[in-house]
């Protein structure tokens, strides 16, 4: 194909011209799907011109994909579509190093058809059409995740130090590992804050400064993906499971989020004087999630194993509810009165599609700023201690019956995303309904 003769001053040109002065030789056309696992094509310096001015082709099926890569019929973008492949759109601003391998950076890309259209299942996509509501009523969304995992030893699957050690300072620096994750995070363009082991077995969480719009949930993206492939090349693995075991602590991504005028950029959740210097825009934001936080569950927790981490007692939430500083809510006030005022939403797994646990949190937000229903009281105590409560859907089937269930959650989330979602998660149940466990051959199989 002839090289192109369009002047190298637009934004591309001027990406490619930077990158070849630095000595890059690679450039990773990157995208997450369903699950918010990175899909990757690499690309050699003298490519990326083209694929980013012309698309790079990828099956378009990718999005859709089940949490073992299977191909699942009736997901829309399958046989539909005849397997067809997508163009994946470089997103500029996300161009970042990827430090920990050698002459490497990324750009995170968004799919696209051939006729122009957009993958609007894509969870990122909802996202850009959240933050546009949220920008025409004039506020812009602060957001971080706080993720939870754990790095076990890659044959045995087990924890690397035994005991509950949560902030112990020799746990803490037990293996080198975290110290390299903390580098090359922060070579990888993160605001790295604090590190430390949690409360289970070589259990750990990395915490890095909240970003505005779309860069804090590519931050997330960018993290989860680098934890793994990074203690991967270690030799070890490092999962965001929600439950691993049943002895040891589940795997949360507790995500907060603040919302800043637009125009003054003050944090627009804060009212000195008012009820727990809760303004009108923060009630309807957390009545929002009591409203709706049923249907979007199964964005917060999208797998089977998600449910055996929200019960009582274990530092994860149980039922709809919210409370200021109370860790045993679902929505959690955080800094109530100070200018660092936000909400946590404390449902999410850990394996949780990042750009997911936004999308549900937003949607939420919205619905609650437009129905504006009076907030209703907080337990006064801790959240799990009160019957009155109404309880979490009790496994993902009943999430995906609420998500169902919830037509204007459904409206705002697009008719596209929820089925393609409903098609893939109903097919990975029928395969873990198939499955023999083993606690039902340990229990049937000799008495029986």
């Amino acid at each position: 194909m002839a090289k192109s003769t369009r002047k190298t001053t637009d934004a591309v040109g001027r990406m490619v011209v930077e990158l070849k002065k630095q000595g890059v030789e690679f450039v990773r056309f990157e995208t997450p799907d369903l699950h918010g696992v990175g899909r990757s094509k690499l690309i050699p310096i003298e490519r990326v011109e083209h694929y980013a001015r012309a698309g790079l082709n990828m099956y378009g099926g990718v999005l859709a994909l089940d949490t073992a890569s299977s191909v699942v019929p009736g997901a829309l973008y399958n046989e539909q579509v005849n397997y067809a492949d997508q163009r994946l759109v470089p997103d500029l601003d996300t161009l970042a190093p990827v430090p920990w391998l050698d002459r490497t950076w990324r750009l995170i890309c968004d799919g696209q058809w051939e006729n122009g259209t957009w993958l609007e299942a894509s969870p990122r996509r909802i996202v850009r059409r959240l933050l546009a509501e949220l920008d025409r009523l004039g506020y812009v969304a602060e957001m971080a995740h706080e993720f939870e995992f754990y790095i076990f030893d890659r044959e045995t699957q087990k924890p690397l130090f035994p005991g509950v050690h949560i902030f112990n300072n020799t746990r803490n620096e037990m293996l080198p590992i975290v110290r390299e994750l903390m580098n090359h995070l922060r070579a990888a363009g993160l605001e790295m804050m604090t590190a430390n082991v949690e409360y289970s077995p070589s259990q750990y969480e990395l915490v890095y400064r909240h970003a505005p719009g779309m860069k804090a949930l590519d931050n997330a993206f960018t993290f989860k993906n680098a934890v793994k492939e990074i203690v991967t090349r270690a030799g070890l693995n490092a999962t965001f499971m929600s439950k691993p075991a049943a002895d040891i602590a589940g795997s949360g991504a507790h995500f907060h989020i603040s919302l800043l005028d637009k125009k003054t950029g003050k944090n627009a959740m804060l009212e000195k004087g008012a009820v727990n210097h809760m303004s009108a825009l923060t009630r309807y934001f957390v009545q929002g999630l009591m409203d709706h936080g049923r249907g979007a569950m199964a964005l917060f927790a999208p797998t089977p194993n998600c449910y055996h981490r929200l019960r009582p007692h274990t530092f994860a939430p149980s039922n709809i509810s919210w409370g200021v500083e109370d860790r045993s809510a679902m929505v959690r006030v955080k800094y109530a009165g100070e200018p660092s005022m936000h909400v946590e939403n404390r449902v999410p797994s850990g394996l949780a599609n990042p750009y997911l646990t936004a999308v549900g949190t937003l949607a939420c937000a919205l619905l609650g700023l437009k129905e504006k229903r009076p907030l209703q009281p907080s337990s006064g105590g801790p959240s799990e201690e009160n019957p009155n409560l109404p309880r979490f859907p009790g496994s993902l089937e009943d999430s995906l019956a609420a998500l169902e269930a919830d037509k204007p959650l459904r409206a705002l989330l697009g008719e596209e995303f929820v089925s393609v979602f409903g098609v893939v998660k109903r097919y990975e149940l029928a395969r873990f309904r198939g499955h023999i466990t083993d606690w039902e051959r340990n229990e049937y199989l000799d008495v029986y």
